[in-house]
């Protein structure tokens, strides 16, 4: 049976998503993390123009992505990088089958109330998981980039932070995510 075409139009924003095989472990050490990123960065490099990543978080059984395209379908992008990683991955750990359970999921978003809350969801999927009590204390994701604790990279986050009043939109863009930290604790919010 074929497998139904994904929602894509120019200029498409999506929160997307990729699993390890049976849930299993996709990053095990810091270098699998990075080398991760640096398909990332191959990849925009390789389709020069055609694709946004707006945020990232690199969880070690699976990642989550918020990418704007241009005029190709997330999907190029996303075989590239996927197929760059498990190639690496099953050389450096003598992994046989599918590293990854299945395609990636793309949700398309489509309001700017849902783009915002993806960005804050995606960074704050660490302490979801109980991993870090604040997200700028996980290495893997592009929050310390949005807040300025880090210099840029392979991200854009201007769409974002566009949303905020002029000022420091850095630090009102970190206040609205604190107030999803507050929201997990009071509701004992389970990650997804």
């Amino acid at each position: 049976m074929a497998r139904k075409n994904r929602e894509w139009y120019p200029n498409a924003v999506y929160h997307i998503t990729s699993r390890g095989n049976h849930r299993n472990d996709i990053f095990k050490e810091d270098e699998d993390y990075e080398f991760y990123i640096g398909c990332m960065e191959e990849a925009l490099g390789h389709f020069k123009n055609k694709y946004i990543v707006i945020c990232y978080c690199l969880m070690s059984n699976h990642t989550h992505i918020q990418i704007q395209t241009t005029d190709t379908p997330v999907g190029e992008l996303m075989k590239r990088i996927s197929s760059f990683y498990a190639q690496y991955f099953n050389e450096k750990y003598n992994y046989v089958g599918h590293l990854f359970q299945g395609r990636y999921g793309a949700e398309t978003i489509k309001t700017d109330a849902y783009y915002l809350d993806v960005s804050r969801y995606i960074h704050l999927n660490p302490v979801r998981a109980k991993m870090v009590k604040k997200p700028e204390e996980y290495k893997w994701s592009s929050y310390n980039m949005f807040i300025g604790f880090e210099k840029e990279k392979i991200i854009q986050p201007k769409s974002i932070l566009l949303y905020f009043n002029e000022g420091n939109r850095r630090q009102l863009y970190k206040e609205y995510v604190e107030i999803g930290i507050k929201k997990i604790i009071s509701e004992g919010e389970e990650v997804i």
